[in-house]
């Protein structure tokens, strides 16, 4: 809807303008989490979502100390990892954070000059530039410290022809569900506590050389209970997007002070991901046993034709089947989108799921936020956080 884009100037090369060049991004590489069990994570992600089995490491391969279970679906790689022995850094952050996302693995064509310009831009180092080799060829890594304990690693594997990473082999199984849909990262956000979300904003303007190109306060995003804020952060070519979250005051508990309180710290709060259809996507996933939040009130989708305006002429999906699966509708300049989000995958209420289909919107949805929000705080209420 227009107001979402006030704060910006319309058209994607306006945006993405003041975003600087020394940092090149082309797209996402993977994303990995640290988990109690990654067997049974994997085994999860394949049936409820769709995942291929793609690669593994662990005590089979030489790793001693922890093992990895790395799944694809179209353009997405998820990594699961999980700690072999109680001494490991990897089981003290399930232990503090619960399963959650460690690493958001970014790749570039030169791994060793985004670890420079990162780092002397202010950036703390987690990894120095590392070569890893096989018979594959070569990968190299870096990486860097964001908001809170989580990582941004830079991949570089143009000189690389394996499965996934040295170290790794290849993982065949027998069991291998359909995929569902599911095509690529839209976006990931994380949260940050009280007054950090202009810290972040900055971190991610001068070490990374991205562009805010929208920002939400909390008159915007708001309940009767709970309010919060948000600024969107993009890379030069808008392919790699990190909206920062941070609570506002409210009545009651926000989703965002929920989010800190379990997870102990800021961290990754959802993970948005992209399909051509929606409506095919979410049947699938519902009959995998996903769970979604529940659906706003009838009048929301008697409402979407005002919402939609003039893309409401372009729309195909019908209003009465969105409305049956629980997803939303919204619209800026561009065009329009469709989004649903899961309720929290594991039990600390932490990480979920967005799945998003956009037809020309630019935007995150802005007209949802209160029926989306309120959706939300019904779940806080069951579970006695609101």
């Amino acid at each position: 809807m227009a107001q979402e884009l006030k704060s910006v100037e319309y058209g994607l090369e306006k945006i993405f303008q003041g975003a600087q060049d020394f940092l090149p991004l082309l797209g996402t590489d993977y994303v990995e989490f640290y988990v109690g069990n990654a067997k049974q994570a994997a085994h999860y992600y394949k049936t409820a979502f769709g995942f291929q089995s793609l690669a593994y490491a662990g005590l089979e391969t030489g790793m001693k100390d922890h093992v990895s279970y790395v799944l694809k679906q179209d353009k997405i790689r998820l990594v699961l990892t999980t700690a072999l022995n109680s001494n490991s850094p990897i089981g003290e952050h399930v232990k503090k954070h619960g399963d959650g996302v460690k690493v958001i693995a970014l790749w570039v064509e030169d791994a060793r000059k985004a670890y420079e310009e990162t780092t002397k831009r202010g950036a703390k180092s987690y990894m120095e530039p590392t070569v890893e080799k096989d018979e594959h060829g070569e990968v190299v890594r870096a990486g860097i410290y964001t908001y809170g304990e989580t990582i941004h690693m830079f991949v570089e594997r143009k000189n690389y022809k394996g499965t996934f990473l040295p170290g790794f082999q290849e993982w065949k199984s027998d069991y291998n569900p359909t995929p569902v849909g599911l095509k690529y990262i839209d976006h990931m956000v994380g949260n940050v506590g009280w007054g950090e979300m202009n810290t972040w904003v900055k971190w991610y303007e001068d070490v990374m050389g991205f562009v805010n190109f929208l920002s939400f306060d909390d008159k915007q995003i708001h309940t009767e209970y709970s309010a919060l804020m948000s600024k969107v952060m993009s890379n030069g070519n808008g392919r790699i997007k990190f909206p920062i979250n941070e609570p506002a005051e409210g009545k009651k508990k926000s989703q965002i002070e929920e989010y800190l309180d379990f997870y102990e710290g800021p961290g990754c709060q959802h993970i948005a991901v992209a399909t051509d259809n929606i409506i095919e996507t979410v049947k699938q996933l519902r009959a995998r046993g996903v769970e979604f939040l529940s659906a706003p009130p009838h009048q929301y989708y008697l409402d979407v034709p005002a919402r939609l305006g003039e893309h409401m002429s372009m729309m195909k999906e019908d209003i009465n089947e969105l409305e049956k699966l629980a997803i939303l509708v919204d619209a800026d300049e561009e065009g329009y989108l469709l989004q649903i989000f899961t309720k929290p995958v594991e039990d600390r209420p932490t990480l979920f799921y967005e799945i998003i289909q956009r037809m020309g919107a630019q935007g995150f949805g802005a007209g949802n936020f209160k029926a989306l929000f309120e959706s939300i705080e019904r779940e806080q209420e069951l579970r006695g956080t609101l």
